[in-house]
């Protein structure tokens, strides 16, 4: 079976980027995440999705 679920991650971060805009995008371009298979889990993609704010 395979199936798309969205897990969330709080990140608190100090930046010295003038908008969180700024921020968002830095971390979108060089972030890396993780997440390991499991016996029953068996991970196909895994990608950040993009988050904009409003301006």
């Amino acid at each position: 079976m395979y199936n798309t679920v969205y897990l969330l991650v709080e990140a608190i971060i100090q930046t010295s980027h003038k908008t969180a805009q700024e921020a968002i995008s830095e971390i979108q371009e060089t972030a890396t995440c993780t997440i390991t298979d499991t016996k029953k889990v068996k991970i196909k993609e895994l990608k950040f999705m993009d988050y904009k704010l409003k301006s």
